[in-house]
């Protein structure tokens, strides 16, 4: 039993609930959630210790922000990273306020639903419900997610309808420049049978995110014959803690493929997680990480193969500097049942200092026979040669690592399905190496 505890009562929940017209069922799910923070135990990442790391402290639950009433008043550091001759379906969180929302006519005559979350349980209860925390994530399943729930303070709803193809992708920004806002954002995103939709969320810090919590939980629901492509650019500043989890449910013919830039400049848990429900489902997981100073990480991609004739697949690079660690656990699981399915994955970690540490942990549980699977994995320095012949052509010891850097990670970001994710991506590893 943790014995943390919480700066909010039960009865400022319901404020805030109230306050923002929830439906019954959200403000009772809110209720058993906090009295759940009080039993559950901590979750247990692996080869990481989380005992000493503070996922409670915020300043405040709800921090106001600002209308946008065009993308005209957009800030500078949002302009850098909205195209807006392309962005046609677009919301902007700005702290915990929807700030600018957009979407296209030709989405909205389709019945596709793109609202922020705090909106969508106003005007789409009952369909919310349906798919809040009931499936790739439970409450219940540790005393983060019972958190998350208690506290969800922001957030978007996307809903595709059967037979529905969304023209533009679906583009959801984050902007953080209030030195008390934290995030527990609720992601939802569900495509109908034979749908199709891109999405791309982006979190951008312009303050300090010191003592405030990034608590981030999306749920993913792919249905028969659906595609979904979801890429992701995070960004928080150092001063975050971050536990965050992605996690999507395929059913059968379904696809969820993954692109994720993992930039966060704090310590942070991350859970990625597909589970390929229906038989010839797919997904791929593919991301890259960035360590600096002493920042700790800790990356799990897995994927359940449950169905018949599934191929999962996980590729991330990640690159540590200074005195920053990371442990990467890859698991491919098929399942009894799961016959003729494939699991592939690659791991690699490249360490440009003598203090970094980096854990490749590649886990594939096999319950079937008649299936493919394989790992690859490496951790290791960078070559010093490489840097002293970058070196001896005049370039200074910061840009030979700048350009290793890139070069490690290309084989990822160019394999990223989604332009606009690689093109952000390379922006933030450039800002993170020069950080």
């Amino acid at each position: 039993m943790t014995t943390q505890t919480l700066n909010i009562s039960e009865d400022q929940l319901v404020e805030y609930s109230q306050a923002h017209n929830e439906p019954s069922w959200l403000t009772e799910l809110r209720k058993e959630a906090l009295a759940l923070t009080e039993t559950l135990e901590m979750p247990k990442p692996d080869k990481t210790k989380i005992s000493r790391w503070d996922f409670d402290t915020f300043n405040q639950q709800d921090t106001t922000g600002t209308d946008y009433d065009t993308m005209d008043d957009l800030p500078d550091s949002l302009k850098k990273i909205i195209d807006v001759e392309k962005s046609e379906n677009l919301i902007i969180q700005h702290n915990n306020h929807i700030a600018f929302s957009s979407v296209a006519d030709s989405a909205k005559n389709d019945g596709v639903i793109i609202e922020g979350l705090a909106e969508a349980v106003v005007n789409h209860p009952d369909l919310v419900q349906q798919y809040f925390m009931k499936e790739a994530v439970t409450v219940d399943e540790h005393r983060l997610t019972a958190l998350h729930a208690a506290l969800v303070n922001g957030g978007i709803f996307v809903y595709v309808p059967k037979n529905v193809v969304v023209e533009h992708p679906i583009h959801y920004v984050v902007h953080h420049d209030d030195d008390n806002a934290s995030f527990y954002n609720h992601v939802i995103v569900v495509a109908e049978q034979s749908a199709e939709v891109t999405y791309v969320e982006n979190y951008l810090s312009d303050a300090s995110g010191k003592g405030n919590q990034a608590n981030i939980i999306s749920e993913v629901i792919a249905g028969p014959n659906a595609n979904i492509s979801y890429g992701a650019v995070d960004y928080l500043d150092e001063g975050f803690t971050s536990y965050i989890i992605r996690r999507g449910t395929a059913a059968e013919d379904a696809s969820i493929n993954w692109a994720l830039g993992l930039m966060n400049n704090g310590n942070q848990i991350i859970d990625n997680t597909t589970n390929l429900v229906g038989d010839r489902s797919t997904s791929e997981l593919k991301s890259v990480v960035v360590g600096t100073n002493d920042q700790k990480i800790n990356l799990t991609s897995k994927i359940v193969q449950y169905g018949l004739e599934t191929d999962g697949y996980i590729l991330k690079h990640g690159v540590m500097r200074d005195q920053s660690s990371t442990v990467f656990n890859g698991i491919g699981h098929i399942k009894h049942g799961g016959t003729k399915s494939v699991a592939n994955q690659e791991s690699r970690v490249l360490m440009l200092s003598e203090n970094a540490r980096g854990d490749a942990n590649p886990i594939l549980l096999i319950d079937e026979d008649d299936v493919e699977a394989g790992h690859a994995a490496s951790v290791g320095r960078v070559d010093p040669e490489q840097l002293y012949y970058l070196m001896s052509r005049g370039i200074s010891r910061h840009e030979a690592e700048r350009l290793v850097i890139h070069g490690f990670l290309d084989p990822v970001v160019r394999e990223l399905p989604i332009e606009d994710v690689k093109a952000q991506l390379r922006e933030v590893i450039e800002l993170k190496i020069n950080k």
